[in-house]
């Protein structure tokens, strides 16, 4: 589905038809990691099905929303769009998804064209948000509102809201597990660590590695964590496009070059996908289950989950992507009908133009005393897809 479609217009049955097919494509990733991601269980979190049966009918009149995703590589992006598009489809929108499968350049050309082609509304998840300024002050010229989906669209009065996870929540999350699996805060134990954080150009990396340093860095300062490398700050840590490749070539260089006599004890990443690259290398450098670190790592991918299932992942970020499209979707419904969506952070997100009005989901931390609570119980995948 690598998506230059609307430039000759084609009907809009055969666009839907092509798109409903693509949302169900199973993402391709090296080896044995394949992807996926969950969104949060909490309080607001009605199943996406009930709230999307429940949602007042749309004023919809032939209104079209365009849908930018930014790869079909992670499984978790694929969730994200099949579900909003049959949330949106459901209130009688037509939807133009695409992915622009990590090419920045596809993505500015494929928002051009929604453009061109009259949408109404645009929901960009962005690879690259500094690319996008000029494609997205087009838009705004246009008359067209924009909402940013789960990665804020940086250096522009264009967009309108976000629908995003707490950020810094999931580094919190991820930092306070590390401390109360390992008792940090009692122990007279001292833990290695190296760190696996997410993409320079990502706003929600930066935000995650600010949440974790805030509960780990007193630990990195006391002694009670060491890190060999030395590389604990966002520029030494960051990991280009989230790259699960990058992240395992990282890890082996790590192993090799400061763990040849002594364990690694912790890996902190930031993605499942980082997970995967640190299982991988540590499997190559002859790790068993005698000396496994713990593992973090976010999304809850199917993969993942059934790493934490078998022992070879601690810990992932539980993401509902069902509550996230739900939530964006009702932005939409909001802003075509002229109305204001439920918002509920007006302070944290700067973008260095505008504070942008956002909607944050809360993230939950899952392993595996809790994951069939959280995830199968919650609907999110059954038991016969984590046996398979």
């Amino acid at each position: 589905m690598k998506k230059k479609i609307l430039g000759a217009l084609l009907s809009v049955a055969m666009v839907a038809t092509m798109l409903v097919g693509c949302g169900t494509n199973q993402a391709s990733v090296p080896a044995d990691d394949a992807a996926a991601t969950e969104d949060t269980a909490t309080d607001d979190a009605a199943p996406a099905d009930d709230a999307a049966e429940e949602a007042p009918a749309a004023e919809a009149n032939g209104k079209k929303v365009g849908v930018a995703m930014p790869t079909q590589s992670s499984e978790r992006w694929i969730n994200d769009g099949a579900n909003m598009k049959e949330q949106l489809e459901k209130l009688g929108y037509e939807v133009d998804l695409q992915y622009a499968e990590d090419d920045v350049q596809m993505q500015v050309s494929q928002i051009e064209n929604m453009i061109a082609s009259g949408v109404n509304c645009l929901v960009i998840a962005s690879i690259d948000s500094s690319a996008l300024v000029n494609v997205e002050a087009q838009a705004k010229d246009a008359g067209i509102p924009i909402i940013a989906y789960d990665r804020l669209l940086m250096d522009t009065d264009a967009v309108s809201y976000y629908a995003t996870f707490d950020n810094k929540g999931v580094g919190t999350a991820i930092g306070k597990y590390i401390e109360e699996k390992k008792d940090l805060a009692n122990t007279s134990e001292t833990y290695t660590i190296e760190f696996f954080m997410g993409s320079p150009d990502d706003n929600n990396a930066h935000m995650l590695y600010a949440g974790l340093m805030e509960v780990l860095q007193p630990y990195l300062d006391n002694g009670t964590l060491v890190c060999k490398s030395g590389r604990t700050s966002f520029d030494d840590t960051c990991i280009l496009r989230w790259s699960q490749e990058t992240a395992q070539q990282n890890c082996e260089n790590y192993l090799t070059g400061f763990y040849a006599d002594e364990d690694l004890d912790i890996c902190a990443t930031a993605f499942d996908g980082f997970a995967y690259g640190c299982k991988a290398a540590l499997e190559g450098a002859g790790y068993t289950a005698d000396n496994w670190p713990l593992i973090t790592g976010q999304d809850a991918e199917l993969m993942a989950t059934k790493n934490i299932i078998s022992g070879k992942q601690t810990m992932s970020i539980y993401k509902d992507t069902r509550l996230l499209a739900e939530k964006c979707v009702t932005m939409v419904q909001a802003v075509l009908e002229g109305k204001e969506p439920e918002i509920n952070d007006t302070e944290q997100y700067d973008n260095g133009k505008i504070v942008v009005p956002s909607y944050l989901c809360t993230p939950v931390a899952v392993d595996q005393d809790n994951y069939k609570e959280i995830i199968v119980d919650g609907g999110y995948y059954t038991e016969e897809q984590l046996a398979e």
